[in-house]
């Protein structure tokens, strides 16, 4: 007999029986690797969030290059600056709220086909400004098309690929988005900044065309009723000769149990309240460690801090170490499993931060200080130590430190939190919590990014990544009281775990 997704030891414990069909298990690896169709498939819905990294990383070149503009019109102050870092985010979270009603009402293929158009519009608008508003609503458009993408792509990718590999498959669109902002990086080396808003372009256009010929998901398909479409579906999937009717019942079984939408009434019963609690806590510390300021302001980060590298070659490499780790975490989350990874996550980020706050607090600081892309204000620059002028190793520590922070990050918190998210919350709220989910996490995340550069002028850039610290604790306890092993598990059994209220997730 399996163990229980929380290891518990309850002897008439048998929600999972000992000896399922061979499909959901021991054949699902195996058979998605002989059909490539699934893959073909998480690969177009995932350039969506290809686009999305792209697009929250593009103010980290663009803000410094913007602060020097010659143009008035363009010319950003400390106060433009945060907020065209920040507003990104509360497109992300509209772009959450609408997936809410988005997500089952279109299916979630044609939601996140219907991002393309305010990815597309908001590219165009940046591309093109000669205004603030312009740079505003441009970013605002993208992040709406985020949210939505952030919402869609995971459940969409959770429901059509088999229980061995959906581990691999479900960290695809945090490795896609991690390629985007390496992308944004790279590029940012090369491009001006208007051509980079051009270059984003041409994802969104792939996507829409790719998508095209994919099929919708099963489970949606069959909850509105369309069985021979959804057969259909589940076939090309799973190849031409993949046995499905095992598979195609259980999940057929599964939706006719849960037909009608969930009620606010039975919102409140324990198996379908505890794993929204769940998901939506973990969306909340995924964004309280601080990845997305971070992110944003990162240039503007080494702008303040004594580095040996020019501060554009420091974000490039720090793209480069984030793709590495969440290509690390895909192969080896379908084997150490999702609790594993999340606490070694929350260790390496706790350490990471800490070292961040420790060396600007007491380690030296630029020799010249950018009085415009720097992040701190003269004033509590004259409370610090002395300046210095970047020299020896020790001035390697802010690069060090945010590639580790990067890296424990995108090995753990940054994919699994969206796996998770997509693999616990039960199939009849599936579409309405995810939205909710994304509308949390971007609200907290423009928080976050807007109160970055403020508390920073007033406290100094120390007192951010101490809070990070602390907030990297807190998941540490979060992960080992309330998050579920969903390793090996179809999402049928995760839901069936649920149900049986053999013990509590929130104690």
């Amino acid at each position: 007999m399996q163990e229980p997704l929380l290891g518990a030891e309850v002897p008439d414990y048998d929600t999972f029986p000992e000896k399922p069909p061979p499909l959901p298990g021991d054949r699902a690896r195996v058979g998605t690797l002989q059909n490539k169709r699934v893959l073909l498939a998480t690969f177009a819905a995932v350039l969506g969030n290809f686009s999305f990294g792209y697009a929250l990383v593009y103010t980290s070149p663009v803000i410094p290059a913007l602060e020097h503009s010659l143009d008035p019109d363009l010319h950003l102050t400390k106060s433009q600056a945060s907020w065209f870092g920040s507003v990104f985010t509360l497109g992300a979270a509209a772009g959450g709220l609408s997936a809410m009603i988005l997500n089952d009402l279109l299916g979630r293929k044609l939601s996140i086909m219907f991002s393309a158009v305010p990815s597309a519009a908001g590219y165009a608008l940046m591309a093109g400004a000669h205004g603030l508003w312009m740079l505003l609503l441009g970013r605002t458009l993208t992040g709406f098309a985020g949210g939505l993408t952030a919402a869609c792509i995971p459940v969409y990718v959770s429901e059509i690929a088999p229980p061995g590999v959906r581990g691999a498959l479900g960290a695809t669109p945090q490795l896609m988005a991690v390629f985007g902002s390496l992308s944004l990086y790279a590029l940012g080396l090369l491009l001006p900044w208007r051509w980079l808003a051009v270059a984003g372009e041409a994802p969104v256009l792939v996507m829409i065309l790719l998508l095209s010929f994919m099929p919708n998901s099963p489970r949606f398909l069959l909850s509105r009723g369309r069985d021979e479409e959804a057969l259909r579906a589940l076939a090309w999937l799973r190849g031409t000769d993949a046995d499905v009717h095992w598979e195609f019942e259980q999940i057929q079984d599964n939706v006719r149990r849960q037909s009608s939408r969930v009620s606010w009434a039975e919102a409140r019963a324990p198996h379908v309240c505890r794993p929204i609690a769940v998901a939506l806590l973990m969306r909340l510390l995924q964004q309280l460690t601080g990845i997305t300021p971070i992110l944003v302001y990162l240039q503007s980060i080494f702008d303040s801090t004594a580095v040996l590298l020019p501060p554009k070659d420091d974000a490039a490499i720090v793209g480069a170490v984030r793709l590495l780790s969440v290509l690390i975490a895909a192969l080896t989350m379908d084997l150490a499993g999702r609790k594993v990874l999340l606490f070694v996550s929350a260790a390496i980020m706790f350490a990471a931060n800490l070292t961040l706050g420790l060396y600007i607090h007491f380690g030296p600081r630029p020799l010249s200080p950018n009085s415009t892309a720097g992040l701190e204000s003269e004033s509590w620059g004259d409370l610090a130590q002395p300046l210095a002028a970047p020299a020896g190793y020790l001035t390697l520590v802010p690069l060090l430190a945010t590639m580790l922070f990067i890296m424990g990050y995108a090995m753990g918190w940054g994919p699994i939190t969206w796996l998770l998210m997509s693999e616990v919350l039960p199939l009849r709220a599936r579409g309405v919590a995810s939205g909710l989910c994304v509308l949390a996490s971007w609200l907290t995340a423009f928080v976050l990014t807007k109160s970055f550069l403020p508390v920073v002028s007033t406290f100094g850039l120390q007192v951010p990544f101490f809070f990070f610290a602390a907030i990297c604790l807190v998941s540490l306890v979060f992960t080992g009281c309330c998050v579920p092993e969903t390793k090996g598990r179809s999402l049928e059994q995760i839901e069936s775990f649920f149900r049986t209220g053999r013990r509590s997730f929130l104690r």
